[in-house]
C-alpha cells in the first residue's frame, strides 16, 4: 500500500522549480502573518511584540518545514498535492486564530494549537512516505516527529492554561522546535534542487513586501488624502521597494550560486542556516515596519511604538542581510551594517518631529544605502546581473 502511495511521488531533481500550488500555499502563510500584525496592533506594547514573535515563528517555521518537504517531492503531484492542501487548510485556520490567540475570553488559542498539529504532523508523515528507502532522510524524520511532539504537547498546554503563562509556555514550544533540529543532526536532510529552495525563499520575502505595500496603503482612514499623507505614503512605498532592491537586486542571485556549488551535507547546513534562519529576521523586519508605518499614518505621527516598529523592523531586516552575507561569502557588507546602527541611533531622537519626517527619514537613508551600492559596486553588479540574462 505505501509503496503504491509512494509511487506517485515524483522526485525532485536540481532543475526542479517552484510549483503553482506552492504560491498558492505561500498566500495562506501571508495571511498568517498579516494577522500577526492586527495581534500586535490591537495592543501596542512590549507584551504585544513578545506574542507577535512568538506566534510569527510558529507559522514561518511551519512554512519552513513544507519548503523542505516540497524539495523532496513535487508539491503538486500525488500524496504531497493532498497534504499541501490539508496543511493549507490548517495554515488558514491557524491565520484566522491568530488576532485572538492571546485573549482571556477566546478559544483561538486552542483552535491554533489543534490546527498546528494537523499541518505540522501531516508533513512529518508525508516526509516518511516520501523518504522511501533512504534510511538516513527517515532517522531524522522521526527524530523531528519526538521533538514536534513535545513541542506540540507545550503548545497545547499553553493554549490550556491560558492568561499570562500562555506565551511562556508558546516560548517554551519555539525554543524546544528549534533547537530539535540541531540535536537530531539536521545535516540528514535532503536538498534535491539549490533553485527551487532560493526561489521558495525569494518568493515568500516579495510577497510578505508587496503585503506591507497594501497595509500601508490602508493605513489611512481619512476619505480626502492631505499632501502630508501622500508624501507618507510615497515614503511607506519607497521603503518598500528599498526592501526589494537590497535583496534582489544581487544578494538573491549570489546566495543561489553558493547554495548550488555546495554539495551533500554542507548545502544542507547552509540551506538551514542562510534561508530557514537567517531569513526569519528578514520577514519579521517586514512585519514589524509595516506595523510601524502603518500605526505611524494612522496616528498622525503621535506614537513612539510606530516609530519603535518601523526603525526597529529595518533594522531587524538589515541584519538578517548582514548574516546572510556572512553566512554565504564569509564578509560583511560596512553600508547596510552603517545604516542600521544609524536607525538605532535615530529611534528615541525623532519623538518631536512630526509625521513625514519620521517616515521620510528611514526612506532616505534606505534610498541613499541603495544608490550608494549602485555605485561603489558598479562593475561587480553589472557583472552579476549580466550573467543572469
Amino acid at each position: 500500500m505505501i509503496d503504491r502511495v509512494r509511487g506517485h511521488l515524483r522526485p525532485t531533481d536540481d532543475d526542479h522549480r517552484v510549483t503553482t500550488l506552492e504560491l498558492l500555499f505561500d498566500l495562506v502563510f501571508v495571511y498568517a502573518i498579516t494577522n500577526v500584525t492586527h495581534l500586535m496592533e490591537e495592543h501596542v506594547g512590549r507584551e504585544a511584540v513578545l506574542e507577535g514573535i512568538v506566534t510569527l515563528a510558529i507559522v514561518w517555521f511551519g512554512w519552513c518545514a513544507y519548503t523542505w518537504l516540497g524539495n523532496q517531492a513535487k508539491a503538486d503531484e500525488g500524496l504531497l498535492r493532498v497534504a499541501m492542501v490539508i496543511a493549507m487548510a490548517g495554515m488558514f485556520f491557524v491565520a484566522i486564530s491568530i488576532p485572538y490567540a492571546f485573549s482571556a475570553d477566546s478559544d483561538a488559542a486552542m483552535v491554533l494549537a489543534v490546527s498546528y498539529a494537523v499541518v505540522r504532523l501531516t508533513h512529518l508523515a508525508v516526509y516518511l512516505v516520501a523518504a522511501g528507502d533512504d534510511r538516513q532522510l527517515r532517522s531524522v524524520v522521526l527524530g523531528m516527529l519526538a521533538v514536534a511532539s513535545v513541542m506540540l504537547v507545550l503548545l497545547f498546554a499553553g493554549a490550556a492554561v491560558g492568561g499570562e503563562a500562555q506565551k511562556w509556555w508558546w516560548v517554551a514550544a519555539v525554543a524546544v522546535d528549534q533547537a530539535g533540529v540541531y540535536f537530531v543532526r539536521s545535516t540528514r536532510w535532503r536538498l534535491n534542487s539549490a533553485s527551487h529552495f532560493a526561489e521558495r525563499f525569494g518568493l515568500i520575502l516579495i510577497i510578505a513586501i508587496g503585503e506591507s505595500i497594501v497595509a500601508v496603503g490602508t493605513s489611512t482612514s481619512e476619505n480626502d488624502i492631505t499632501g502630508r499623507d501622500a508624501v507618507a505614503l510615497l515614503c511607506g512605498l519607497a521603503i518598500a521597494v528599498c526592501l526589494w532592491w537590497l535583496y534582489f537586486d544581487v544578494v538573491a542571485t549570489v546566495a543561489e550560486r553558493v547554495l548550488r556549488r555546495a554539495v551533500g551535507v554542507e548545502r544542507v547546513r547552509l540551506a538551514r542556516d542562510s534561508y530557514t534562519y537567517i531569513h526569519f529576521p528578514m520577514v519579521g523586519g517586514i512585519v514589524f515596519a509595516s506595523l510601524g508605518a502603518q500605526l505611524l499614518i494612522a496616528n498622525d505621527g503621535h506614537t513612539d511604538a510606530g516609530r519603535y516598529a518601523l526603525y526597529g523592523g529595518l533594522v531587524s531586516y538589515l541584519c538578517g542581510h548582514l548574516l546572510f552575507r556572512l553566512r554565504n561569502v564569509g564578509s560583511i557588507n560596512p553600508a547596510r551594517a552603517t545604516a542600521a546602527v544609524v536607525l538605532v541611533v535615530l529611534i528615541p531622537l525623532l519623538g518631536d518631529l512630526d509625521l513625514v519626517a519620521q517616515i521620510a527619514l528611514p526612506a532616505a537613508i534606505l534610498i541613499a544605502l541603495v544608490v550608494y551600492e549602485i555605485s561603489a559596486y558598479r562593475d561587480a553588479r553589472l557583472e552579476i546581473r549580466t550573467s543572469m540574462s
